[in-house]
């Protein structure tokens, strides 16, 4: 029996299929998603460095001065506060409701002129009472008198008939007591006049009270209650009450008030001569002079308070002002070969690269560096010898990286 051979089965290519649920990586709507969103964070990158890039740095600049400026010869400078001698909270010596106020901030007020009132309707009622009671007292005196006047007749009468004999002992002793006891009463109506004068001065000072006066010329500088409002002499807890009507002010007695590091309280002394700025006002230099040296040192900050008094006084000089004085030294410059210092810069505006000075000088809205030549320190100031000129501006503060030839806003 023969066997037959089958040919070997070729492969069927179109059989093999991939099926469409396995293919789940690489959809085109995945990858679309992922790179609009790496572009849109690269745009957006972009856009803020070249926002910051297009940003113009803005500066704070310092003025040099010239080498002539009184404060070169500063033994040390300081900073405080105007502060005035005269400064008054004005209360009231009594607890009452306000009935009325009589001025606003900025106001001069004189001595005595009236700032506000309280409520006084009980106070009188109590004075009109005083008043009445005087009153009454001295129509009792006149009743009196009148009764006294009849009594010392009647009495003259009864002792001339006792002496005549027709009339008894003891009818003149009643007519001389009823004189005596109108005499008494007389008297004690008149204690009780007194007394009511006393009560009427009492009553009209609590009347008084309640009308609040100025202490002093000076200036209105705060305004601390209102009609309605109740005020009282001493804290009655809460925020309900007040404890006083205004703050006044004499500007008159406007003077500088300093911190000065107890290490160089030697520099300082009574009279000494002194220049103060105010931070308002950079550029004006205020002739003053040490006024007092107070014989105390606060331990916490290891300073002594000095006091200032101004030369001049202006009305441009306001109370709690910031200031910066520098105390001048009574000796004389030395005259000879010195170099002479070209101007004077504050400490601040100095930079260091390596052994060299630097400053950054602001021009025509852009900065330039300098190479400086410094001499001698006075306080936080230093004096130029070459470099620059007075009048130049200089860069004191501002942001990390300027390079030469930058441009820059300064800050007004």
């Amino acid at each position: 029996m023969s066997s037959t051979t089958l040919p070997p089965a070729k492969p069927d290519l179109g059989s093999l299929r991939i099926d469409d649920r396995s293919r789940t990586s690489g959809k085109p709507g995945k990858r679309t998603a992922a790179i609009v969103v790496v572009l849109a964070l690269l745009a957006a990158a972009g856009a803020g460095i070249s926002f910051w890039k297009g940003r113009t740095p803005i500066v704070e600049v310092a003025v040099a001065r010239t080498a002539s400026d009184p404060r070169a010869q500063a033994l040390l400078n300081a900073s405080g506060y105007v502060t005035p001698r005269r400064r008054a909270t004005v209360a009231a010596k009594i607890t009452g409701r306000v009935t009325g106020v009589f001025f606003d901030e900025g106001v001069h007020v004189h001595e005595q002129q009236e700032l506000a009132t309280l409520d006084d309707s009980d106070v009188r009622r109590a004075l009109d009472s005083a008043k009445a009671d005087r009153d009454a007292s001295q129509a009792a005196i006149a009743d009196f008198e009148v009764q006294l006047k009849y009594a010392e007749v009647e009495l003259k009468r009864s002792d001339s008939l006792q002496a005549a004999g027709v009339q008894s002992q003891e009818a003149l002793d009643n007519a001389r007591m009823q004189a005596n006891s109108l005499r008494a009463k007389i008297a004690l109506a008149q204690s009780q006049v007194v007394s009511s004068t006393a009560r009427i001065g009492e009553a009209q000072q609590a009347v008084d009270n309640c009308v609040i006066r100025a202490p002093f010329d000076g200036i209105i500088v705060s305004k601390d209650a209102q009609v309605g409002e109740m005020v009282s002499p001493i804290s009655a807890g809460g925020g309900f009450t007040r404890t006083g009507i205004a703050t006044i002010v004499d500007m008159n007695s406007n003077e500088v008030e300093v911190d000065v590091n107890e290490s160089y309280i030697a520099r300082v002394k009574p009279g000494q001569r002194a220049i103060a700025t105010l931070d308002a006002y950079p550029d004006w230099q205020i002739p003053s002079s040490v006024r007092t040296v107070i014989p105390t040192a606060d331990r916490q900050k290891a300073t002594v308070k000095v006091r200032v008094s101004f030369d001049h006084l202006d009305p441009k000089i306001l109370p709690d002002m910031g200031v910066k004085v520098a105390f001048l030294s009574d000796e004389p410059k030395t005259e000879g070969k010195a170099p002479v210092a070209k101007a004077i810069i504050p400490q601040n505006v100095v930079r260091k690269e390596g052994e060299a000075s630097v400053v950054w000088m602001v021009k025509s809205g852009k900065i330039e560096r300098r190479a400086v030549t410094l001499g001698a320190e006075h306080g936080s100031d230093v004096e130029v010898m070459a470099g620059i000129s007075p009048g130049d501006s200089l860069v004191l503060r501002g942001p990390e990286g300027l390079h030469d030839g930058e441009a820059v806003e300064i800050k007004q």
